[in-house]
């Protein structure tokens, strides 16, 4: 039985948007997909802030620690735009990172008017981290291996798919913001 919370009325026109889901006698009870999305991505949440709480990091601190982990070494707006913050988020985020010795700025030798920041104690952050990633890995095999191939394969399908709307969606609203 799901321990999910009963979640809010969709935004108006999404219901009947999305009216082919929400009657589709999934297992769920009908909620349809708009309330297992908000379920799924509340609980990726939980589960990235939980982790970022293991080295006294929030959620955000640790999306934009991981991105400048994968970039190596950046500016803040290049950190900015891999992380989805905006540059103003990305100093106080830098900030803290700084203070608690998890990054640490530069000048840009290619740019005086520019700062470079470096990503400190990665081995330490994936210490902590790797015990967690490797259960959750354990846990979506044992529930993967419940599907037939064919299964996973729309699955994957459809969360690749999800993902780019998700990104169209939201370059939308940046255009639409930057013209506000």
């Amino acid at each position: 039985m799901s321990k999910r919370n009963a979640t809010p009325n969709p935004p108006e026109g999404a219901a009947e948007s999305n009216k082919a889901w929400s009657n589709a006698g999934l297992p769920d009870g009908g909620r349809g997909a708009d309330a297992l999305h908000r379920d799924l991505a509340t609980a990726v949440i939980a589960f990235h802030e939980a982790l970022a709480r293991r080295v006294g990091m929030s959620g955000a601190e640790r999306k934009v620690f991981g991105a400048l982990a994968a970039l190596g070494v950046a500016t803040p707006g290049q950190l900015a735009k891999a992380s989805g913050f905006t540059t103003g988020a990305i100093t106080g985020i830098v900030d803290r990172l700084e203070r608690a010795g998890y990054a640490k700025r530069e000048p840009n030798p290619n740019d005086r008017r520019s700062l470079l920041v470096r990503p400190l104690q990665q081995d330490k952050v994936y210490a902590a981290h790797q015990p967690f990633f490797r259960s959750l890995s354990h846990s979506m095999a044992e529930m993967g291996a419940r599907y037939s191939p064919e299964e996973r394969a729309a699955i994957h399908r459809y969360l690749a798919e999800t993902t780019d709307v998700l990104l169209q969606e939201t370059a939308k609203m940046d255009e639409a913001a930057s013209k506000d």
